[in-house]
């Protein structure tokens, strides 16, 4: 079953072809910008393929390794690096879930809302029922409802956000993040409901600056927070 919705608005304005990236660039670009290949940026990927075809027992192998090293720079702070490794990891499996995620993940932390929304919904597409990438998905739409106040975003989280509690009920995240989206949809109960249901499943996912957001609005129904 796909979760990502198909009822979103496209934008159809029309805007002048993007500026053709240096080779540093797509280095670091997500998917390498997607822009029409050059002979060099060729070259050099045949001769990675095959240097990997000979380190590896196949490329689904090589492409789990630069993925899980991605990663790691992640965790560093090390975000062009990252970015690098997952478009590897994603030249040598188109299909790699990581590949898609860890991008949206590095375009989120460099505040790239719509690339970030992009990466995370291609990677939704080939994992839908992927939890904590349903989660981090969500997360960009509520981001994207804290600049723009558009009611779209939010509901899109907090629809993206019942989906993955319903897969699972043991992801302390899913109902931090559902906290937040009942808070701004004004439902103040189930908001803290969700708030509960998070730490009891895991304290340190509970935003105390949100905690004291919710008091304003209603004091803790279970008399938890006080």
């Amino acid at each position: 079953m796909q979760y990502v919705s198909n009822t979103r608005s496209l934008d159809t304005n029309v805007s002048s072809p993007p500026r053709e990236l240096t080779m540093a660039e797509r280095r670091v670009a997500p998917l390498f910008g997607e822009q029409r290949k050059t002979s060099k940026q060729i070259e050099g990927e045949i001769k990675f393929l095959n240097e990997c075809d000979k380190s590896f027992p196949n490329r689904d192998e090589a492409s789990a390794f630069f993925a899980a090293r991605a990663w790691e720079y992640v965790q560093e702070g090390q975000l062009d690096t990252a970015a690098y490794r997952f478009n590897l990891a994603y030249l040598l499996d188109e299909k790699n879930v990581d590949a898609f995620w860890g991008l949206g993940v590095i375009c989120y932390q460099k505040n790239d809302w719509e690339k970030a929304e992009q990466m995370l919904r291609r990677g939704a597409t080939l994992a839908p029922d992927n939890v904590p990438l349903i989660v981090d998905l969500a997360t960009v739409e509520l981001g994207h409802f804290a600049n723009n106040n558009e009611a779209e975003d939010l509901a899109e989280s907090y629809r993206l956000l019942t989906r993955a509690a319903s897969l699972d009920t043991t992801y302390a995240q899913t109902f931090a993040n559902l906290a937040l989206a009942e808070y701004h949809r004004s439902d103040f109960p189930a908001a803290w409901e969700a708030l509960h249901k998070a730490r009891k499943l895991n304290f340190s996912a509970v935003d105390f600056q949100f905690v004291e957001l919710m008091k304003a609005k209603m004091p803790d129904p279970q008399q938890f927070f006080k």
